[in-house]
């Protein structure tokens, strides 16, 4: 008798004790928040093929794998959720929303892409016939970007069996996606072979922030970055490279503003514009990917800031 109260007891306390971990995973969130789900660049890390010390910090436990960039939008008022590019970590990162934010039947209610390169669109393949195989999910795409999806396969049999229903953007035209959250789109200058390339503005009722995780050089854009961020509360930011000489070929190829030159543009800044800057979009290479690098220390002390996934931010 004793050992059957006693077990009874223990499973009593195991229950309580796992409703109160449960409780406090979605206690303090505000309705309508932005959640990070990757920071990596679109290969990821471990990077496929490297050799360098700073994948070795993987292999050897250090450090944790980085899913590809992403943002989860999520309102918890309306029971709503949207992602922010398609990612080859998809599977995983809606996953994530779903265990950890918001749970409904509905996979998804719309998926917000910025441009056709590998790591920001080919997730879309887990939508098909050979993994979900469900129908209607909206995916949010400039006209160059839905033309490729439509014209190229095996994106196209995307469109063509329904699984999924593309919505046409503009630049700069909002996007309302209920009483509480809008979108705008906007055209960023990056190597456009295939799409051209936009980053969005986050608007909430409280907080706005922008997302841009690809663009070829500020100096590029006909906008002021410094004066974009000063308009928002988060700024995620391209932080491909930290500075020249990362890599073995040449850096012409691929451009991206480094994060030292960003750093220099806002070096004059008040403390509350840098810290508006939320550095994401990390090439393994770049070695404020790595936690506890005198790099990323040295940045954080300047007062700008590094996404981490599951960080959440209140729009």
């Amino acid at each position: 008798m004793k050992l059957r109260l006693l077990t009874l007891f223990i499973a009593a306390f195991s229950f309580i004790n796992c409703t109160t971990k449960k409780e406090k995973s979605t206690a303090n969130k505000p309705n309508q928040y932005i959640t990070i789900l990757g920071i990596a660049q679109d290969g990821g890390y471990p990077h496929i093929g490297c050799q360098r010390a700073c994948c070795a910090n993987y292999y050897n436990g250090t450090n944790k794998k980085k899913k590809v960039v992403s943002l989860g939008l999520v309102d918890s008022q309306n029971k709503q959720k949207w992602i922010f590019e398609a990612t080859p970590d998809i599977s995983t990162q809606l996953a994530d929303l779903e265990q950890h934010h918001l749970k409904k039947e509905t996979i998804i209610d719309g998926v917000f892409l910025t441009h056709a390169h590998i790591g920001h669109y080919t997730g879309l393949m887990y939508f098909g016939r050979e993994a979900l195989g469900k129908q209607g999910i909206k995916v949010y795409a400039m006209p160059k970007m839905k033309s490729f999806i439509e014209q190229n396969g095996p994106w196209s049999q995307l469109v063509s069996l329904k699984n999924i229903e593309l919505q046409t953007l503009q630049n700069d035209s909002t996007v309302t996606l209920n009483s509480q959250l809008k979108v705008i789109p906007f055209r960023v200058p990056h190597r456009d072979e295939f799409s051209e390339t936009v980053g969005y503005k986050i608007i909430g009722t409280k907080k706005t922030a922008l997302f841009i995780p690809d663009i070829d050089k500020w100096q590029k854009w006909n906008k002021s970055i410094i004066e974009e961020v000063k308009k928002v509360d988060y700024a995620f930011l391209d932080a491909s490279f930290f500075k020249d000489g990362e890599l073995s070929r040449p850096i012409s190829e691929i451009p991206h503003p480094f994060v030292s030159e960003t750093l220099a543009l806002f070096k004059n800044k008040s403390t509350q514009t840098k810290n508006k800057v939320i550095f994401i979009h990390f090439n393994h290479t770049n070695p404020a990917l790595q936690e506890n690098s005198k790099e990323r220390k040295e940045v954080e002390k300047l007062g700008f800031r590094f996404a981490s996934e599951g960080q959440n931010y209140e729009l």
